[in-house]
Parts: C-alpha cells; sequence; structure tokens
C-alpha cells in the first residue's frame, strides 16, 4: 500500500506540474526492467531487486519508501539541463 500511495502521490504532482510529470516519465523510463515486454505485467516497472538496492543505498533500508518529495527532486536533478 505505501508504494501504491506513492505512486498517487506522484500523478498528483505530476498533474499540478506538467514539467515535474515529463522528468518523472523520463526517469522512469531509465529504471524500467530489461525484456520488460517478455514479462507479466508487461509494464515497464523497475526490478524488485534493483529498486531494494537504491533503496539500501539511498536510505539504508531495502524495505523504505521515499518520501513523493525526494522522488520529485531526484527526478528533476536527472533531467536538467546543461
Amino acid at each position: 500500500m505505501p508504494w501504491l500511495r506513492l505512486s498517487l502521490a506522484l500523478a498528483g504532482r505530476a498533474l499540478r506540474r506538467p514539467s515535474t510529470g515529463a522528468a518523472l516519465l523520463r526517469v522512469g523510463w531509465r529504471f524500467r526492467r530489461r525484456g520488460w515486454w517478455r514479462r507479466m505485467p508487461f509494464l515497464p516497472l523497475p526490478s524488485r531487486d534493483y529498486l531494494r538496492w537504491r533503496m539500501h543505498t539511498a536510505y539504508g533500508d531495502a524495505d523504505v519508501v521515499p518520501p513523493a518529495a525526494d522522488i520529485e527532486r531526484y527526478a528533476r536533478w536527472a533531467v536538467r539541463d546543461g
């Protein structure tokens, strides 16, 4: 449920600021699992192991759900120009 809540919070932020939505989509596309179209649910989602590793390296806990503000800040940083 917490990941669903995070997804909804990010969707709300994307609706309020389209540039945020574009940044989130670009970053989300970069994180997709290789060969995502070959396995159910046929969505470009990141691998669970990769996501757990990212959370462990960023927060020191593989099971943490990051705050929406952190995800938004990272997405804006990752796609900034210049």
